[in-house]
């Protein structure tokens, strides 16, 4: 074919789809060239939104190539790109060059971290005709589900649609790893299967994506090149032929026709000659479907072509060229012999059949033969380290229609085909009707047949509804005809004809018709419904209505209509039934029973056909229709009768009676009238205790004609109007004991009697009654006292006192030897059973007290003591003392109980209060004395405060000079206890005694002070350090809690003046005042030269210690304990631990940690087994140090679970022996 023309080149290419609204341009994303073929979309399936050219960031392109889209010119900024419409265009086309370190960013996006993927796909050579397999691993640890892998080839063409014999997608799933592997097989490969793939997975909001390059070598019997893309296309999808891997592709291939040759329109003149507001019309006129694109076009043609070095003359911006024309690529470089290379996509072109390279001078020159739409893209040429691009558009002849349909007219129910031809096999067509498109599907009546070059619409039993207007759509024309359906001639062979049948019987109403139709049932004009019982038959021409044992409701009047017709063949059918009584509802003797008082309205259901007349009577006597107090209803499908107010005296037999012309009727109900029982009589309360009581009553005299079930009782306070029901299943006898009631709360109860009918009227109240009880007997009863003469005992109140409440105690006593005592205590107490005549009264009176002293008793004598608890009720149960009271007094040694927070230095700041309790024991009360470092107390300034049980030590303001060491002395006759308390009023330190500069150099300043005269009574714990400028005399502290007494100060300003000033500070805070330098030091501007002092090292060895020793513990059987100590030493001692001078090594049982220098041995679920001595050693190359301590578990086991546990029988039946004879229990 001729080589294209300059014109050829700006023509645009053919009609396509336009893409979605609102899409963005994702050719400027990615960077490519911005006009595509209209077909491109077709061959890879509807792809999802384009991405960034992948194929550039790890195909197979060369080292250098420069970024497509700033080779078209365009500027990085896609936002100035989009705002800017074209203006008037320039004369020439511009190249631009690559940025620097462009395949340096490819390299490192491609070699960042994978996010999913555990293995890559790696890319792969395989020969022409040979198989090769990819494989990609996820794991799926972390993931819940499966990930989503897809396989695409180039930048968007996902291959899960295109499986097929050349292409095949696995996937499996490792249980034991957890790892998905995903494999994508070539088999059969061709040439044209060379280029990038790639292969993404997501999951969620994670995204992994890894390209991968195929090179397929030639061999023998290689077939002619095609593009993957094309052999992945569909067929009928409007291509002139299927891909390859297109099974049904290969079944409708077809021999490329030639086209005719349509009048070429220059699409690129129009828009640089229009107006910016004509070109979306221009774009809707020649099928332009990506406007935007061609825009950016225009944009970059305005670009001033730079000069190059490597070539003469370059590639054109733009060809055009018919589908299976033939293009031709020149280019003439400056120097000979440079080598030259042609791509297409970044995939470097062999020479073939279809790709043919010439030489002619300094000209290079590439033939495109049969060019197909795949050819469609981006080529560019490189020579050295330039090259020059330029972009191929394929432009698709448009289909004509060469055969017209015609009008066409049929019957209802007949098969219509509409035929017309065009200019291409397998061309893509569109039918309409009546300008709808018509989209054939499954259940679709309309189908489309294509024959070659004759498309076929094909309308299965056409109806009134196909009569339209149908046309048929092309690329290149259009043609349309009228189809016009009528309804046959209709005639009634066999009318429907009247029936008469009885109840049961079935109906069968049959008709005929002369055409073959469908039809409708209508009863009463209403459709009929096919159910179970009513069927609807159509055979032929031949309509049935069929129904199984008739109903009264199937009477009616009958239509059948065939359909699409006016015709309608009526028929009556009529259905007659004797009369029927239904008793079903009542018992197995008709008995109906009623409440009195109660209407009642009983409703017999009837039947019959025609509608029976009902008569009811009772005693002979019939019951008329109207408003009395016993009157009967009719209705066409019951009777009722209806007694207003039920009486006793309306019970009876009754009688119906039915009658129609089909036949007669009879039946006979019994009525009961009942009613509730009479209330019973008041209940008599029998028996009272603390919160319950016994309740009897009798029957009620009139039971309402029905047994009766049973009683509920209810009760309410006195002073209440509230009643309570106590039972809620039926109390089947006459008597009955309420519970939980309130101990002095009057009560009253009453009586309902329940027969079958209900509940009747209550009882009479009950005379009320009060629940009331002792308390119960008094606890704790101890001897608080005992002199010669006296018993001083005390109690405790009793546990239960009741809502009598407590009026008093009386304590009584009795001499030993009056009579013999019984003890019978069950709590192992002595209790005496002593005749009343024998105990003594000691209060004449009650006493609410719970301490009484015994006075007026012989010396030497033994008593016995009791006290009761006495109320409302009576007197409770005695509590007795447990054993024989000795009269006389017995002298306890004094003891000083110390508490625990005075036993260390008792610490006070001056200004607090002191208050101390020194609780101490001792009878008779014993003699104190308090002294102050040595001396008497001087009572003016301190007060002593002393009782039976403690003495109290008060200073209301402390001072200093009451620092000192406190001693006590308690005396019982010549017993003496003493002890010893150390108190410390301390109060805030004075100021450092000198503050002096030692020396100044550079920013520093070195200062050295004295510690102050008074400490505060306590020790200095650091030092606060102030500065201040000469000039404003500010002070600013430097140095807080500072321990040492001499601070060097940095950072000073040079030719600033500073005077420095230090505070004291101890556990009260800082001292009140500050010792200021008395010199200044001057922060000179020329530097001067410090001298580092020299140090001796530091021996920090040390042979270990124990800082904090084990101590004694005492551990639960089966609960974790823990032995704690700390050690220090340098070099750091190891630790060894050891239980009854073995070593502790290897046992589960133990966990010894170290952290810090503090050492734990932990020990899990201890038995008694594990008690013993425990023994912490630490050593280092300075010396060793052991600490022990003793742990005894406490809780015994039994020898099956000691056993468990894993200690040796010998050992445990040691341990059970000295258990057993230690505590003489059983084991």
């Amino acid at each position: 074919m001729p080589e294209p023309t300059k014109k050829e080149e700006n023509e645009v290419l053919a009609p396509a789809p336009a893409p979605p609204p609102g899409e963005p341009n994702k050719e400027k994303e990615a960077g490519t060239a911005p006009a595509k073929e209209p077909n491109k979309e077709k061959e890879a399936g509807p792809a999802p939104a384009k991405e960034p050219n992948k194929e550039k960031e790890a195909g197979p392109a060369p080292a250098k190539e420069p970024n497509k889209e700033k080779e078209a010119g365009t500027s990085p900024g896609k936002d100035e790109e989009d705002a800017s419409p074209p203006g008037a265009l320039p004369p020439e086309w511009s190249i631009g060059e690559p940025p620097a370190g462009e395949e340096q960013d490819k390299q490192n996006a491609n070699s960042q971290l994978s996010t999913l993927f555990v293995e890559k796909p790696q890319g792969g050579a395989v020969k022409v005709g040979e198989n090769i397999t990819f494989i990609a691993k996820v794991k799926a640890e972390d993931l819940l589900r499966k990930p989503t892998v897809k396989w695409f080839k180039g930048k968007w063409m996902d291959l899960a649609s295109k499986a097929g014999k050349h292409l095949q997608l696995k996937e499996t799933f490792e249980r034991h790893s957890r790892v998905y592997t995903f494999e994508m097989q070539i088999i059969k490969a061709k040439e044209n299967y060379a280029g990038n793939y790639r292969c993404e997975v997501t999951y969620k909001d994670k995204f992994d994506s890894c390209s991968f390059d195929l090179e397929v070598h030639e061999s023998t019997g290689t077939t002619p090149n095609i593009d993957i893309r094309s052999a992945f296309k569909r067929s009928g999808e409007g291509q002139e032929d299927a891909g390859e891997l297109d099974f049904s592709g290969l079944l409708k291939r077809r021999e490329v026709k030639p086209q005719e040759e349509q009048p070429e329109v220059d699409v690129w003149e129009l828009l640089k000659n229009a107006k910016p507001s004509e070109y979306e019309k221009i774009a809707f006129q020649y099928g332009i479907t990506d406007l935007r694109g061609m825009l950016k076009r225009l944009k970059r043609m305005r670009r001033v072509e730079k000069k190059s070095a490597a070539f003469a003359r370059i590639l054109d911006p733009a060809y055009q060229v018919d589908k299976g024309g033939r293009v031709r690529f020149v280019v003439e470089l400056a120097d000979p012999k440079l080598e030259v290379k042609w791509y297409k996509n970044g995939q470097e072109i062999r020479p073939s059949t279809k790709y043919i390279f010439e030489h002619k001078g300094c000209e290079r020159i590439m033939f495109i033969n049969n060019c197909a739409l795949t050819d469609d893209s981006e080529y560019y040429v490189t020579a050295g380290d330039e090259k020059c691009s330029t972009e191929l558009f394929v432009r698709e002849p448009p289909v004509m229609v060469t055969k017209q349909l015609e009008d066409t007219k049929a019957y209802c129910g007949e098969r219509v085909e509409l035929e017309c031809e065009v200019s291409e096999d397998d061309a893509n067509v569109k039918w309409f009707k009546n300008g709808e498109e018509i989209i054939p599907g499954p259940k679709s009546r309309y189908h489309i047949r294509v024959e070659g070059k004759k498309h076929i619409l094909v309308i299965e039993g056409a109806t009134k509804a196909d009569t339209a207007e149908y046309s048929v759509m092309t690329t290149g024309g259009q043609s349309s005809a009228k189809l016009s359906v009528d309804l046959k001639p209709l005639k009634i062979l066999t009318p429907l004809t009247d029936q008469t049948v009885n109840l049961g019987k079935e109906i069968c109403l049959k008709c005929e018709v002369s055409e073959n139709i469908t039809g409708k049932w209508t009863k009463n004009g209403l459709p009929v419904q096919e159910t179970d019982r009513l069927k609807i038959v159509h055979k032929g021409r031949i309509h049935k209505l069929v129904i199984a044992n008739a109903l009264v409701e199937d009477e009616g009047d009958y239509v059948f209509t065939p359909d699409a017709y006016s015709v309608t063949l009526p028929a009556k059918v009529h259905v007659i039934d004797p009369p029927k009584i239904n008793l079903d509802g009542l018992d197995a003797d008709n008995t109906v029973t009623v409440i009195a008082g109660n209407k009642l309205r009983l409703e017999i259901p009837i039947s019959g056909e025609p509608p029976p007349k009902a008569i009811w009577s009772r005693a002979d006597k019939a019951i008329m229709e109207g408003s009395g107090r016993i009157r009967a209803e009719n209705y066409p499908d019951s009777t009722t009768l209806v007694i207003d107010i039920a009486e006793k005296d309306d019970s009876g037999v009754y009688h119906i009676n039915l009658k129609n012309e089909a036949g007669e009727a009879h039946a006979s109900i019994k009525i009961k009238v009942v009613d509730i029982p009479d209330p019973p009589v008041a209940p008599n309360v029998t028996d009272v205790g603390d919160d319950w009581c016994i309740m009897t009553w009798e029957p009620p005299v009139y039971d309402g004609g029905s047994p009766i079930l049973g009683y509920f009782i209810e009760r309410k306070k006195k002073q209440s109007s509230r009643w309570m029901r106590l039972n809620f299943d039926l109390c089947k006898e006459t008597t009955f004991e309420p519970k939980k009631m309130i101990e002095g709360v009057a009560y009253e109860v009453r009586i309902f009697a329940v027969n079958a009918v209900g509940i009747s009227k209550p009882s009479m109240p009950s005379k009320p009654f009060v629940p009331l009880a002792v308390t119960s007997p008094p606890t704790l009863l101890t001897v608080d006292s005992v002199t010669d003469t006296t018993v001083t005992m005390k109690w405790r109140p009793p546990d239960q006192i009741g809502a009598a409440g407590l009026d008093g105690y009386v304590l009584e006593y009795c001499f030993e030897g009056s009579t013999s005592a019984k003890q019978s205590d069950e709590n192992g107490e002595a209790a005496f059973d002593l005749p009343a005549d024998d105990w003594i009264v000691a209060n004449t009176e009650l006493i609410d007290k719970t301490k009484f002293t015994i006075t007026g008793l012989p010396t030497d004598s033994r008593i016995f003591v009791r006290v009761k608890a006495v109320n409302a009720a009576g007197a409770s149960e005695p509590k007795y003392y447990s054993q024989p009271i000795l009269v006389k007094e017995i002298i306890e040694p004094p003891k000083i109980r110390i508490p625990r927070h005075l036993k260390q230095t008792y610490i006070r700041r001056v200004g607090e209060a002191i208050n101390l309790v020194i609780p101490f024991q001792g009878k008779p009360r014993p003699e104190l004395t308090w002294t102050k470092d040595g001396a008497p107390i001087d009572k003016n300034q301190i007060n002593i405060r002393n009782s039976e049980t403690d003495t109290i030590i008060f200073i209301r303001k402390a001072e200093r000079s009451h620092s000192g060491k406190y001693d006590l002395q308690v005396k019982v006759e010549k017993f003496v206890e003493t002890a010893s308390i150390d108190i410390r009023v301390i109060d805030r330190p004075g100021p450092p005694q000198l503050v002096k500069i030692d020396d100044v150099w550079g920013e520093n300043v070195a200062l050295s002070w004295t510690p102050p005269r008074d400490d505060g009574n306590t020790a200095i714990t650091g030092y606060t350090i102030q500065k201040a400028d000469k000039k404003s005399m500010e002070w600013f502290t430097v140095i807080e809690h500072y321990h040492r007494t001499n601070a060097t100060i940095t950072e000073l300003v040079i030719g600033n003046e500073y005077y420095f000033r230090v505070f004291a500070e101890n556990m009260c805070g800082l001292s009140e005042d500050a010792t200021m330098t008395k010199e200044s030091a001057v922060i000179a501007k020329d530097g001067k030269i410090y001298k580092n002092p020299v140090y001796e090292d530091f021996d920090f060895s040390e042979a270990p210690m124990f800082t904090q020793p084990l101590v004694n513990t005492y551990a639960v059987a089966g609960y974790n304990a823990t032995l704690n100590c700390s050690v220090r030493g340098n070099p750091k001692p190891k630790i060894t631990w050891m239980k009854n001078k073995v070593a502790i090594t290897d046992d589960p049982r133990y966990r010894m940690f170290s952290n810090q220098g503090v050492c734990t041995l932990e020990i899990r679920k201890p038995s008694p087994y594990d008690g013993g001595t425990y023994c912490c050693k630490a050593v280092n190359e300075l010396g060793t140090v052991e600490i022990e301590c003793k742990l005894e578990v406490k809780g015994g086991l039994s020898f099956c679970r000691l056993l468990l546990q894993g200690v040796p029988p010998n050992i445990i039946d040691s341990y059970l022996r000295d258990l057993h004879s230690s505590s003489h229990e059983e084991y």
